[in-house]
């Protein structure tokens, strides 16, 4: 990759009075093989992080203090990068990459055509795996991961939305986590960016299915490796996060199944979620909640 120095790529960090996190993903970023020519950082808190120390690279700090949410912060971020960097790193604040992460994207991106975006292998931070990379779900696995994902995790419906994660081998898939991965910047114009209707969750799933629709792949690289300690600002709020996943699912079936005819399957796809809400609130009630169930 060193010497294809016309590659080049932007970062958007998407920070929640994130400081504690941050400064380690900046660290991480700084000692990667390939280095960005610039840092967006969107904070959506009501004040400005404290000053971290920036590397020396080009850095961006937009203020959105009524917090529109994950996507439309992503997207303000996007708009804040200068023209001419084809690529952008989208991640949370709570990822630390490994050195080689993103050029192992890169290289993966610029061999594919109409590659739309590329993700890393996501690691919790016990090492195992997450499963970050999935399929768009069909009505059948969609209410079969609902109904019985909290309760039965290894049930068939879901591990065919998970996927599977033994390979190290680049895949094709319908979306990519939105916690980390690296977009085609004009794959991502063309699409309108994220739905910025979604406050938090399924955006990601959205972007994926959109980027489809246009004809632009997701793709998969396990190679890639990111550590993400998933949920730094939420885990104390789980019965909001319940709540806002579901009613972003709502929002995602409505525009997969869009007109009147697909009234009766919408309705029954809301009430497995709605039943999927209740499941997963007794499950966190016993402590046995896994966040690999989302």
């Amino acid at each position: 990759m060193s010497s294809e120095k016309t590659i080049t790529y932007g970062v958007v960090v998407v920070s929640f009075g994130s400081d504690r996190v941050l400064g380690s993903f900046l660290s991480s970023l700084q000692h990667s093989d390939v280095t960005p020519d610039h840092v967006a950082i969107v904070e959506n808190g009501p004040t400005l992080p404290e000053r971290t120390e920036i590397p020396a690279w080009g850095t961006t700090l937009v203020h959105l203090p009524d917090n529109p949410g994950y996507g439309a912060a992503v997207n303000a971020g996007v708009e804040a990068l200068p023209e001419g960097l084809r690529w952008v790193l989208v991640t949370n604040p709570d990822v630390t990459l490994e050195k080689a992460t993103t050029e192992t994207l890169l290289e993966e991106a610029t061999c594919r055509d109409r590659c739309g975006a590329v993700g890393p292998a996501l690691l919790n931070i016990d090492g195992s795996v997450y499963p970050s990379a999935r399929a768009l779900p069909s009505i059948k696995v969609g209410m079969g991961h609902s109904l019985f994902a909290s309760l039965w995790p290894t049930n068939p419906w879901t591990r065919s939305y998970h996927g599977s994660y033994d390979s190290l081998d680049s895949r094709e898939v319908g979306w990519l986590s939105g916690a980390c991965l690296l977009v085609n910047r004009d794959a991502f114009a063309e699409i309108g960016g994220f739905d910025s209707e979604y406050f938090m969750f399924v955006e990601d799933m959205d972007l994926g299915m959109r980027l489809g629709q246009a004809g632009w792949s997701s793709v998969y690289v396990p190679r890639s490796k990111a550590t993400h300690t998933v949920g730094h600002k939420t885990k104390d709020h789980r019965g909001e996060m319940a709540r806002a996943h579901h009613t972003s699912m709502k929002r995602f079936l409505k525009k997969r199944y869009p007109g009147v005819c697909w009234i009766p399957l919408r309705f029954l796809l809301n009430v497995s979620l709605t039943l999927r809400q209740i499941l997963v609130k007794i499950v966190w009630a016993t402590n046995k909640f896994d966040n690999n169930t989302t």
